[in-house]
């Protein structure tokens, strides 16, 4: 390995992890709908390393497309920042739908409380709530399902900027094997920090009680979601 490109690797693998680690929009999506579609650790990381890989894997190819149609890396990058505000956007979309669900979900399961007359003239009162008899067939069958394709989707027009250079540089020189190791070290550090930050913060979070609060989570996960959007838009994280 050259000395040009064993910077490159070290300068793959640091902008990997720092690049996944202050863009909440590589993890908080996946936390949030774990949490408020109750999925397993397993499910979790599997639909994590997915949208990971998409998210990568389209970067890549509009690289190596720009590289054999001789497109300049700043044109490509333009490329990119586009593809980004179209990400965030449909991010923003799929929470405020996702929050205005869950939010109507959450009022249809508020509890409330029914008297009982006996014959012996005792009363008791019980409180319930209507989620599992009034939800239409679509809300409990085909949600859960859609979300991980929606998240998906999401994900491969979601950029990553910082790898286009890095892609480019090698290949600019023939190095091959070289475009190989750094799109290499540059995706697997991204997808474990994110598979990290995902799989800890969900086992956190696990423990939480959240008692009332609990009816709201779909709720929660949509405004954060669209938070989360809105900060790429707005602040450009």
């Amino acid at each position: 390995m050259t000395h040009d490109l064993t910077i490159l690797a070290i300068t793959a693998v640091s902008v990997g992890f720092f690049h996944t680690l202050f863009g909440p929009d590589h993890y908080l999506p996946f936390i949030m709908m774990a949490r408020a579609r109750r999925w397993t650790l397993p499910k979790t990381g599997w639909i994590t390393f997915l949208c990971g890989l998409g998210h990568i894997g389209s970067s890549v190819v509009l690289g190596l497309v720009g590289i054999v149609l001789g497109i300049a890396v700043h044109h490509l990058v333009a490329i990119e920042s586009f593809r980004g505000n179209i990400a965030a956007w449909l991010l923003i979309a799929f929470g405020m739908v996702y929050f205005v669900w869950g939010l109507r979900r959450a009022i249809r399961n508020k509890p409330h409380e029914h008297m009982h007359l006996h014959e012996d003239a005792s009363e008791h009162n019980h409180s319930h709530v209507h989620t599992h008899e009034h939800v239409h067939v679509h809300e409990a069958t085909n949600a859960p399902n859609i979300t991980p394709w929606v998240l998906f989707t999401i994900f491969v027009f979601g950029p990553c900027e910082p790898l286009i250079p890095l892609v480019v540089y090698p290949a600019a020189r023939s190095n091959w094997v070289g475009m190989v190791l750094v799109t290499g070290a540059f995706g697997a550090v991204t997808i474990l920090t994110m598979l990290s930050l995902v799989l800890l913060s969900t086992f956190g979070i696990s423990f939480l009680p959240l008692g009332k609060v609990e009816r709201y989570t779909h709720a929660i996960a949509g405004a954060a979601i669209t938070l989360c959007g809105a900060a790429i838009v707005f602040l450009g994280l």
